[in-house]
Formats: structure tokens, sequence, C-alpha cells
């Protein structure tokens, strides 16, 4: 099957949902025929990062190979989906500068919140300082300015925070419809959203 090769970057927080709504895309993408590759920030640090540690140079040159990788995968008209952290805007901005068709997401959720879920305990023990180097806590994450899609999480259910990714997909031409059917209000914030940023 025909298809357009991007790479869509699911960043924010630890804990804001960012692998959660990248499997379920590429869950989607997957069951419609297309061919997708699922680039997980974590699983990546220990293939083809080991021996990286997470001061500010070496989380950027984390993320400049995932983006490299990206651009390769991109170029061959693979669609590309990564959940990585990402916390500096210079790595990203990089990356959307080499990779020829991207598009980010920001998996937003209050840091209250989010300390409030710590399913894993991340946060509990990067509040104790048992974990050093803590994105949100003691590292900084640099809000993206102008991503293509902002996501909520503490405000809507996952299933419509895919919605959404795939309606911005559609309209952006990387997707034939894969989603039925959307409200008017929706679709009116997503091409909005896009309109101010110059996408359509």
């Amino acid at each position: 099957m025909n298809q357009t090769g991007f790479t869509i970057w699911f960043t924010g927080l630890p804990g804001a949902g960012k692998s959660t709504l990248a499997r379920m895309l590429s869950e989607r993408i997957l069951r419609s025929g297309l061919s997708g590759e699922l680039l997980d920030g974590d699983v990546f640090r220990n293939h083809l990062s080991q021996g990286l540690g997470y001061s500010r140079e070496d989380r950027d040159i984390n993320i400049k190979r995932i983006g490299y990788v990206c651009k390769l995968l991109t170029r061959n008209q693979v669609i590309v989906i990564v959940a990585a952290i990402a916390p500096y805007r210079e790595a990203r901005n990089h990356n959307r500068e080499v990779i020829e068709r991207y598009v980010e997401v920001y998996v937003k959720c209050p840091l209250e919140t989010l300390i409030k879920r710590d399913p894993k305990g991340l946060y509990k023990r990067a509040l104790a300082g048992e974990i050093p180097n803590f994105t949100g806590i003691s590292d900084p994450y640099e809000e993206p300015l102008d991503p293509e899609i902002l996501l909520e999480t503490d405000k809507e259910n996952p299933e419509e925070s895919l919605n959404r990714v795939l309606k911005t997909l559609e309209i952006l031409e990387y997707l034939k419809p894969i989603v039925k059917s959307y409200s008017s209000e929706e679709e009116e914030k997503i091409i909005n959203r896009l309109k101010e940023f110059g996408y359509i």
C-alpha cells in the first residue's frame, strides 16, 4: 500500500501518556495496513545509546540519534512513531529541521497530577532525591512552543487524544481517514490550530 513517510514525536513529562498514545497510534496504523515503526525512548537507550548518562549533553545526543534514525526511515516512506521525553527545545528543533515531515505532539499533564498518579513510584523516589536528573523534578523540561498537536491528558481519555492525533494527520494529508466521525467543534479546533502555525 502506498503511504507517505513521516515522523510523529510524542514529547512530555514522564508518566504523561506518551508511550500509551504512541502504542495506540501504532496499533491503529498497522491495523489499517500501513507500515510503521514504534521507537520508545527507553528501549532506544538500551540498544543504541548505551553508555550515555542523563546530563544535558548526553540527553541531546540521544535525542539527535533517534532523530537521525527517524530521518532515514521517513525518507524511505516509513511512518515513525516516537515516544521520548526530549526535554530540551534545541534538540527537538534540530530534529524538526532534519526530518522532512515531522509532527510534534506535546503530551501535557500538570506535574501535580503526575505526582499523584505515579504508578511506578518514580516521582516519589525523585522527590526523595533517590533519582538524580529526573525530568520535571531535578532536571528541567522545556515546553514546546508551537507543537502541531497539544494533548492534555488530565482532561481527556486516551481514545479522545488518539482521535485528535489521527484527525490532524488526515488534515495534513499524511494519512487517509481512519476515524470516521469527529464533532464539528473538534474538527474546527484542529484546523484553526494548524492554520495558526501555518501548516495549512
